[in-house]
């Protein structure tokens, strides 16, 4: 049933407005949800603030220990770390859930978005939204905006649209990567601890200087997945600086092609994904 039923279900494109209509309601109705228990609600949102900090203090420390690290200072990979922290934040915020989906498919739970008529995908995505990640999110700005005013950056035009396409772009490839993920799931038996070296490695390292990776980690996390030009290159042509071996700041300008090819690979990997999915067997 789960397989015949995959394609009709799986069609996003062109929706009508009443199923977006029922999207919003089902987001505000998880958005009350979560609002409606402050004390709980103002904990996460402490503890989510908690741990972004203590990640931003880390990068504080290993700069604390080296004047520069790649030709980087630490003033300098503060506007690595905050494109890339505000990016990801946004993109768990709204696509986190995917995270789930090994438990979704040991436990049958996927199996009931099937007997709805809208894809299983945005079910999947709208079944939770993770508003504690704001308060990480702030995290991200809050390091971008003192990287923006302690830098000297030669503003104009084309800069400030490479900082807007960046973030828009890095957001898109982060959430293409819960995505990717989660379609992986599908093929593996508990294979989450697998994916995340990938997703939540990915976000650690684009927050670091790609200059000093080997060769291999550069065409991983450079192309593949590509995590360095989502913050490190875009970062250095705002700064002026010039790029390493094998990620010149040109690439800067590339981070839609590369936000497509993500969005691309995630899309087939989940569509075969539920083309593969024979149900929970319950």
């Amino acid at each position: 049933m789960a397989e015949s039923l995959a394609p009709a279900l799986d069609q996003g494109a062109g929706m009508p407005p009443t199923r977006l209509a029922a999207y919003r309601a089902v987001l505000s109705s998880r958005i009350r949800a979560q609002r409606s228990y402050r004390a709980n609600f103002y904990t996460d949102l402490a503890g989510s603030f908690l741990i972004g900090f203590i990640e931003l203090a880390e990068v504080w420390i290993l700069f604390h220990n080296v004047h520069a690290l790649g030709g980087l200072t630490f003033r300098n990979i503060l506007l690595v770390f905050g494109i890339a922290d505000l990016a990801f934040s946004v993109a768990q915020m709204v696509f986190g859930h995917v995270d789930r989906m090994p438990t979704f498919l040991r436990a049958g739970t996927l199996d009931v978005f099937y007997l709805r008529p809208q894809p299983v995908l945005l079910q999947v995505i709208t079944s939770e939204i993770g508003l504690r990640r704001l308060a990480r999110a702030l995290v991200g700005l809050g390091s971008l905006a003192v990287g923006l005013s302690l830098n000297q950056i030669h503003w104009s035009w084309a800069n400030a649209v490479l900082l807007l396409v960046t973030i828009l772009s890095a957001t898109a490839v982060h959430s293409a990567m819960l995505v990717w993920a989660g379609g992986v799931q599908f093929f593996l038996v508990n294979g989450a601890e697998m994916t995340n070296a990938f997703v939540y490695g990915g976000r650690y390292a684009a927050t670091q200087v790609a200059s000093v990776w080997s060769a291999p980690l550069k065409v991983l996390f450079g192309f593949v997945f590509p995590m360095a030009v989502t913050a490190y290159v875009p970062a250095l042509h705002l700064l002026g600086l010039p790029g390493p071996a094998w990620l010149p700041t040109w690439l800067a300008w590339w981070t839609p092609v590369f936000a497509l090819w993500m969005w691309g690979l995630a899309l087939f990997t989940w569509r075969q994904g539920i083309r593969h999915y024979q149900g929970g067997g319950g």
